[in-house]
């Protein structure tokens, strides 16, 4: 293998300015929001259809991906997202979801997001569900494995087995993270049904 040339992009990877002015047509979300819903009804199908309607996605033709959130994308709230929702398009989410018809089976699916203090560098999202947990502990640990994959990217020592608020702290003072976050929907399920719970991080273009 032959030296590396001056200023050559690191691994082999253009910059995305480089893609585009060479014509390459990339895609590369520019906008990104959370949403999410719970939905019930004796058929799993249609319990999650109303978790999606519930969630505003409902019309979307839904790809699931995962998990990178890119460079450069700006996270939106929901009601602006929705402003970009139209009947039938199809829409790249990052998702999580669950369903069960145990009766008051405790259930929860997240998202967690963690996004680098480099705009120019990209972050990570996770998804996780659960039975059991409560909303703020799926939420926690979805939170915690977006962050760690982030961390581990940007070479920061972290250990595993430390509290979510103890790595949190490390996070904030390395200013190598500038945010962590989560969307989690939990439900008890109803007697009778299906229940099922969704989460997603909707990709705009």
């Amino acid at each position: 293998m032959g030296p590396v040339q001056q200023g050559a992009p690191q691994n082999g990877f253009k910059s995305l300015q480089e893609h585009i002015s060479a014509g390459q047509q990339l895609l590369v979300p520019k906008k990104m929001f959370f949403t999410k819903g719970v939905g019930s009804h004796k058929h799993e199908l249609r319990s999650f259809e109303l978790a999606l309607r519930d969630a505003g996605i409902e019309k979307c033709n839904i790809v699931h991906v995962s998990s990178i959130f890119p460079p450069n994308c700006e996270l939106i709230s929901k009601n602006e997202g929705q402003k970009y929702i139209f009947p039938g398009m199809i829409s790249f989410a990052v998702t999580a979801r669950v369903s069960s018809n145990e009766a008051r089976r405790l259930i929860a699916a997240s998202i967690g997001c963690a996004i680098p203090s480099d705009s120019n560098a990209y972050g990570y999202l996770s998804e996780y569900y659960a039975f059991g947990e409560t909303e703020k502990e799926a939420g926690d640990t979805a939170e915690d494995l977006a962050a760690a994959m982030l961390a581990s990217t940007l070479g920061l020592d972290i250990d595993e087995d430390k509290s979510w608020d103890e790595k949190e702290e490390i996070f904030r003072i390395s200013d190598k993270i500038v945010k962590t976050t989560n969307v989690t929907q939990s439900a008890m399920v109803e007697k009778g049904c299906y229940t099922t719970v969704v989460a997603a991080g909707v990709f705009i273009f």
